[in-house]
């Protein structure tokens, strides 16, 4: 499965827990809040300040 930056946080990992790990090191520490598991990559990317298509290249590289 592909990732896409309109997906939310929330499924991204429960289609792959150990993206986790990723989101962690983009400065997303709070994976099990309400608002990080309902936003999309993109919406957190904004938030978070970080570049989307970045993170999600990081994503997908995961097996």
């Amino acid at each position: 499965m592909a990732f896409t930056k309109d997906m939310t946080v929330g499924e991204i990992l429960r289609a792959n827990p150990k993206t986790a790990e990723v989101f962690m090191s983009y400065g997303m520490h709070c994976l099990g809040c309400p608002g990080a598991t309902g936003e999309s990559v993109e919406q957190a990317a904004m938030v978070h300040g970080f570049d989307a298509d970045k993170l999600i290249d990081d994503l997908n590289k995961l097996e």
